[in-house]
């Protein structure tokens, strides 16, 4: 293997142990719910979800999962829960 690939190969696993050097910006995911499979992304600093409950309150369950699970690769905002109001 040349080295230059070792070197390279070496400098993931660091970064990968440091999962705050990357920020999400925009991305899709189908996230498997209890009762259904929904389709979530977050884009322009704005999340959505295809569930109902996210088309009323502009968060869920899904939305909330994602903010922890990647809570160190998102930017601030949106870590940011939107107040409560109804639609």
């Amino acid at each position: 293997m040349q080295s230059s690939l070792i070197g390279k190969i070496e400098k993931a696993k660091r970064y990968a142990q440091e999962p705050s050097r990357a920020t999400f910006s925009q991305f899709g995911v189908i996230f498997r719910g209890e009762h259904d499979s929904y389709s979530v992304s977050y884009k322009n600093g704005k999340w959505d979800c295809s569930c109902d409950f996210f088309s009323r309150w502009q968060l869920c369950s899904h939305t909330m999962a994602l903010q922890k699970i990647l809570a160190d690769m998102l930017p601030k905002e949106a870590l940011t829960e939107p107040s409560c109001h109804t639609a």
